[in-house]
């Protein structure tokens, strides 16, 4: 199977719903990106929309930050934005100032440092890492364990996943080459 992966994106990532319907995310030029697509992303918030108002949010991976913005755009709380990319993180917290909001918080920093020395409960952690690496032995573990009692896991993968024993899968399908999954806590 051939695996998606990050492309040159340039220009914007478009809110799909919410308060900030419409609107888009700046991408820095020459930023390698593979945004979640539109459809995919509907359907997501979709199966997440009774859980994001008040939701405290982590989007590890976060490059364009689309999954992130839409929680916020829904009504979370709080949004955790990490990339190891500096430059899509800058373009990222500028961002919030441009619609008023301040609940964005942005980290430089790898996923699995950071989700290392993490300690607060999320009550949803979207994790969408490139298609060509597999952390997903040491990753899924790691962040069941920082989920809040109810908490889900959204995971985009280039292949289905297996929970670990601290997760079940609730839902999941596939578009194209993308397997996308909610894993709820046990």
């Amino acid at each position: 199977m051939v695996k998606p992966s990050a492309r040159h994106v340039q220009g914007r990532v478009r809110i799909i719903a919410g308060e900030w319907r419409g609107r888009r995310i700046e991408i820095p030029d020459g930023t390698a990106v593979r945004p979640t697509p539109d459809r995919v992303r509907e359907t997501v918030f979709n199966w997440l929309r009774d859980s994001l108002v008040g939701a405290r949010c982590l989007d590890l991976f976060a490059g364009t930050g689309a999954l992130g913005f839409e929680a916020l755009s829904r009504g979370a709380a709080l949004a955790v934005a990490v990339d190891r990319n500096a430059a899509l993180i800058r373009a990222l917290a500028a961002t919030p100032a441009s619609f008023g909001e301040t609940a964005l918080e942005t980290h430089v920093a790898d996923a699995a440092a950071f989700v290392a020395r993490e300690h607060r409960r999320f009550d949803v952690i979207f994790l969408d890492p490139p298609f060509d690496s597999d952390p997903w032995p040491a990753l899924l573990p790691r962040c069941a364990s920082l989920l809040a009692p109810g908490g889900v896991v959204y995971a985009e993968a280039p292949r289905a996943l297996e929970p670990p024993p601290a997760l079940i899968a609730h839902r999941g399908e596939r578009a194209g080459q993308v397997h996308y999954h909610l894993l709820r806590k046990l």
